[in-house]
């Protein structure tokens, strides 16, 4: 079906140019109206819905309605809308339905490409770097980070989607002071900063590997607890228990600072005449980037500040030749978003290529009450802990839920449902009962599933129920291009539920399987088949398991 929004946007302008060609009234560009083309609210009202008459009618003083009229007369004209019909509705929107016929050709396609469907080509976007998690090696990932994980793993699979050449990395922040306070944690010292099960465990270890003559400095003990906490409880959490796979991890102390990645990036900054000295300290003017002041590089002691390590791991990036930069940052992080955007851009980076996701903070509640666990990492919940006692798939789902913009509520109780009260298995259960669908089909039919397929012409949707689960596929390719655009993931669990429905209701009013009707069967089973593409691939994207069988 392709973009169909683009589509009715491009007829739209034309028909609002002809309209005022014919008139003798064309409008300058700055005069030209800007609208949407949505999809509806209400189902009845159609696929896709413009308010363009509504925004002509401000610069016209005309009434919309009108306008609506005299552009949906253009519109009938129009061969790339022969397979929509059109309709005008008060007080002025332009309201779009795809014909049977139409709808017929989507449930072909999907049957025809499987889990290709929806699926583009891009060419033209360049490399792209999506970072996330992006933790602290000083202790296990929290709650937190696994809504930004699971978000940016999302996110990464629906750019591969829809042909962008993305690759995805975890920078490990393994230079900075917080090496030494996880030294001096380890040791017990009076500069002990970090505190739990986890640090006890790491105390014994080095007490058992060290023996007494072993060195006692912070920065060592720090470094050796840090590699360990990668490798256990960041890294085996990352890839075995929340199914994520980055391309890279990237060692800020050996990657970037011992690479001389920060002396070449203040070196470049300096020869373009974006630093100056003041009090002994080297700034760079972050003021000219947008940022509210400038930021220190180099301390009067000669010191490289931690901005000064983002300059060499941007320089890094570009050098890879990456030119466009996604992060997905917690939302403590805000402050520092300015000035990460001043210095890219200082690096070379267009500025509209460099976009950040900030993500909210997740809290446990049962019953209304917040939800304490052990305190493994001292006071924190780690993933860890929330896997071991909610499945994976529903942490994953019920943090993909939200726009990572607002603060949540993980509904404990919702959560350990293993009914269909949960959407997760809500979800799963739709595409279960798709697959036992296609297993009677062989059983009692006698059909071989496997290379069922059927034409255009077979398809015939007389049914308000096959319509609807038909027009809701329809949209998968748009949610998926809608949420690279916003980078915004949380419409695929909500499209993924709104599917459920739609199978659920067509399924509870019209017989799939009957044997004195073939034709039939043969129709509603390619709709079947087309609703377990679509809702396999959605699930895929979010990394959720998709079960033949519960």
């Amino acid at each position: 079906m392709g973009n169909m929004k683009e589509l009715l946007q491009s007829a739209l302008k034309d028909a609002f140019q002809s309209l005022f060609d014919e008139g003798g009234k064309t409008l300058s560009c700055e005069g030209e109206p800007s609208f949407d083309v949505t999809f509806p609210k209400d189902d009845s009202h159609g696929d896709y819905t413009s308010n363009i008459a509504l925004s002509l009618a401000r610069h016209l003083k005309q009434s919309p309605l009108d306008i609506a009229h005299r552009l949906e007369e253009q519109l009938s004209k129009d061969n790339r809308l022969r397979q929509f019909t059109i309709e005008v509705v008060a007080p002025g929107y332009i309201n779009f339905s795809a014909t049977p016929e139409m709808l017929a050709g989507i449930v072909a396609e999907i049957c025809a490409k499987k889990n290709e469907y929806g699926a583009q080509e891009r060419n033209d976007h360049g490399k792209i770097l999506l970072e996330f998690i992006s933790a602290n090696p000083t202790g296990p990932l929290h709650m937190g980070n696994a809504r930004g994980g699971f978000f940016g793993d999302t996110l990464s699979r629906i750019l591969k989607k829809c042909g962008y050449d993305v690759s995805t990395e975890y920078y490990v922040n393994d230079a900075g002071e917080q090496v030494a306070k996880l030294g001096h944690s380890v040791l017990k010292d009076t500069e002990a900063v970090y505190g739990g099960e986890y640090i006890d465990d790491l105390g014994k270890r080095w007490a058992r590997q060290s023996g007494t003559s072993s060195t006692t400095d912070p920065r060592v003990v720090g470094a050796w607890a840090g590699r360990i906490v990668l490798e256990e409880y960041i890294q085996k959490t990352v890839s075995e228990r929340m199914g994520i796979s980055f391309d890279d991890f990237i060692s800020e102390k050996n990657d970037i600072v011992e690479a001389g990645y920060v002396d070449r990036a203040i070196s470049f900054l300096k020869e373009e005449g974006l630093t100056h000295e003041e009090q002994g300290a080297l700034w760079l003017r972050t003021t000219q980037y947008g940022d509210d002041k400038d930021r220190v590089l180099i301390k009067a002691n000669g010191e490289r500040t931690y901005f000064a390590s983002d300059c060499g791991y941007l320089l890094h990036k570009k050098e890879r030749g990456f030119d466009r930069i996604s992060e997905v940052w917690g939302a403590d992080h805000h402050g520092y978003v300015a000035r990460f955007h001043a210095a890219a851009e200082a690096l070379g980076f267009a500025r509209d290529r460099v976009t950040f996701t900030l993500v909210q903070l997740v809290r446990l509640v049962k019953n209304g009450q917040e939800v304490r666990m052990s305190k493994r990492a001292g006071n924190i919940v780690t993933v860890d802990e929330l896997l071991n006692r909610i499945d994976v798939d529903v942490v994953r789902f019920f943090f993909l839920m939200y726009s990572p913009d607002t603060h949540m509520n993980f509904d404990m109780g919702l959560a350990e449902e293993r009914s269909q009260k949960n959407p997760v298995f809500y979800v799963q259960y739709a595409h279960a009962r798709m697959a036992s669908i296609f297993r009677k089909a062989e059983e009692e039919l006698g059909m071989n599933m496997q290379e069922f397929s059927v034409n255009q012409e077979e398809i015939h949707l007389q049914n308000s129920k096959e319509i609807l689960l038909v027009r809701h596929l329809a949209k998968f390719s748009e949610v998926l291009c809608s949420a690279v655009e916003t980078s915004t993931v949380h419409q695929l669990p909500q499209y993924a539920i709104r599917l459920a429905d739609l199978f659920h209701s067509f399924y509870n009013e019209c017989t799939v399987l009957d044997s004195g009707n073939m034709p039939v069967t043969r129709s509603r089973l390619a709709l079947v088949g087309a609703t377990k593409n679509v809702l396999a691939e959605t699930l895929r994207l979010i990394g959720v398991s998709v079960p033949e069988r519960m």
